[in-house]
This record gives C-alpha cells, sequence and structure tokens, in this order.
C-alpha cells in the first residue's frame, strides 16, 4: 500500500463548505458548529440541502440526488479549501453511486473531513482520487460541539498539521509492537458492508488499519471481523489501531472478541485508542504512511498530514 496525495493545509481566511451525506442535522446544531469555524477565520458555506430530510425516510438528509449534488458542487468549485461533513448516521452508500469522481478527481486535492457513516467517502476518495482525507468530529457533532480536546486536535491537523505528526492516546496494548504502513479504516461495520462494491479496495494489506464502531453488540462485532477475515481482507494489515465502542456492550465482552478475532493475525494491535465516537475524539489522517506503537500508545506520521 503506498501513501495518498496530501491536500494543501488551510490558512486563515479559508474557504470551507458544509455538506450532509448521510443523516438530517439538527439547525442549532450546525449553527454552533459554524459558529466555531468562523471562529477560527475560516469563510464558511453550507450546502444548500444540509437541513433538508426525506420526505418518505426521515433518516436522510434529503434524497440521495440532493445530498450527492451538495458535495460534488462544493468539491468541483474552485474557491472552496476544505469539505466537512455535517454529520454521520446512514447514508453515504446510497449516494456514492452518483457522484462524478472523474469530475472531481480533476478538481483537484482538497481537505475532506467526516467519520463514522462518512467511512464509505473515505474509501471511495482514496480509491477514485488517491487523496489522503481526515477522519475526525464533524461540524454539528456533539462530540466536537462540547469538547475542547476534539476542536483542538481538529484545528492543529488543519492549520499546523506538523505539531500533530504524533498522535498520542492513553490506549493500551491488546498485542505489543511497532508496525509501519499507510493508514486506513473507519467504521468496521461499513468497511464490511463496502466489500463487494466499485469502492472497495482488495485488501488492508501494508496498512495501519485504525476501527471503530457505535451500537454494535459483541457478537456482531465477531461477524463483521469475521466476514473481513474470511473475504482475506485483513491479510497483510501491518498493525490495528482500536477506537471507541460505544453502545457495543460490556467493554469486557467486546475487549474479548477483538482479542479472539485479531489476536491471530500476527500483527501488534493497540485499543482504546481515542478516536471515533468517543469524547475528545483524536482525527487521524488516513492515506499517510505512519509507525504504530502499540507499547507507546502512538502513531508517527511520517509526514504531517496536510502540506
Amino acid at each position: 500500500m503506498i501513501p495518498l496525495t496530501r491536500p494543501a493545509r488551510l490558512a486563515p481566511g479559508a474557504r470551507v463548505a458544509v455538506v450532509a451525506p448521510s443523516g438530517p442535522v439538527p439547525e442549532e446544531r450546525l449553527q454552533a458548529g459554524v459558529d466555531i469555524l468562523r471562529a477560527w477565520d475560516l469563510d464558511v458555506v453550507v450546502g444548500p440541502h444540509v437541513l433538508g430530510r426525506h420526505r418518505e425516510f426521515g433518516y436522510l438528509a434529503g434524497t440521495d440526488e440532493n445530498r450527492a449534488a451538495d458535495l460534488q458542487n462544493a468539491w468541483c468549485d474552485r474557491s472552496v479549501d476544505a469539505v466537512l461533513c455535517a454529520r454521520g448516521g446512514y447514508g453515504v452508500q446510497r449516494m456514492v453511486d452518483l457522484l462524478d469522481w472523474d469530475a472531481m478527481r480533476a478538481a483537484g486535492p482538497k481537505v475532506f473531513l467526516g467519520f463514522s457513516d462518512i467511512t464509505a467517502l473515505h474509501e471511495a476518495f482514496a480509491i477514485r482520487t488517491g487523496l489522503v482525507t481526515l477522519h475526525g468530529p464533524m461540524v454539528a457533532g456533539v462530540d466536537f460541539l462540547k469538547n475542547t480536546r476534539a476542536q483542538e486536535h481538529l484545528r492543529a491537523t488543519l492549520f499546523e498539521p506538523e505539531s500533530v505528526r504524533t498522535i498520542s492516546s492513553p490506549g493500551t496494548a491488546l498485542v505489543p509492537g511497532r508496525a509501519h504502513g499507510v493508514t486506513l479504516g473507519g467504521c468496521v461495520s461499513l468497511l464490511a458492508a463496502d466489500l463487494g462494491t466499485p469502492f472497495a479496495r482488495r485488501s488492508a494489506a501494508g496498512g495501519i488499519l485504525m476501527i471503530e464502531d457505535i451500537g454494535e453488540e459483541a457478537y456482531r462485532i465477531d461477524r463483521i471481523l469475521t466476514q473481513l477475515l474470511r473475504a482475506g481482507w485483513l491479510d497483510g494489515v501491518a498493525g490495528i489501531a482500536l477506537g471507541s465502542w460505544v453502545e457495543c456492550g460490556p467493554p469486557e465482552e467486546v475487549r474479548a472478541v477483538l482479542a479472539d478475532r485479531l489476536g491471530g493475525l500476527g500483527v501488534p494491535v493497540v485499543e482504546e485508542f481515542g478516536f471515533g465516537h468517543c469524547e475528545g475524539a483524536l482525527t487521524v489522517p488516513f492515506g499517510v504512511a505512519a509507525e504504530l506503537n502499540a507499547d507507546a500508545g502512538t502513531l508517527t506520521l511520517d509526514v504531517p498530514a496536510l502540506v
């Protein structure tokens, strides 16, 4: 696995577009997040359908076509330096095939940020555009709005990425050791759901896989990881960092499943690494070569996330 192309860092006055590729966004939370971005001296524009809601399926922020149009128009707008997702939920897999990836690739590199359901877009951007993307807190997310650590780590990544080349967490080694590879990952249920689609990479070989999830009971996590194992998707993975497992049942059960399914891969695994659906979530770039030190609980990027 080779490193991907890094977009340019942001500077004061940069224009950022907010889009909602998945679920509906509460207006008050959107406004609070936009206020934070504007306080960072960013010029924020909001997609026309961000506050939309599908007439029949209330879990979607408008129609698939409108959500895709917001993302594509923002990405292809030469005045926009970054595209930030407002929230996750569900819906990316319904609209990702509607995007004109040739046009988006031709529009050139820029920053893309999101997590959770946005995992499917991280994979699509990696495969279709070859770009580094940021897995981090979203504009209207409660975890972003109410947590200074999450805000400051994201801000540093966007504006001063060299200051956060080493990402540290109080996590502990499930399997000790060090590994070097290119970062990838996201919500593990979405990675499994992508298998067999035009946006799924053949495997995580040579990668530092960073996974987490929410609302998946231990037996479901077992099923998801077993599917990835049986499909050969985890063959050759270099190392694994485990993020949050909010609402996934008793932690000891989840830990036992993770150890059982991943321990046999013979690669370093660190748990409780502090990214995903958790308080103070760290921002992690996908597509950058890095060293994972499971014993120290660190991920050290070879180069800053953004140029």
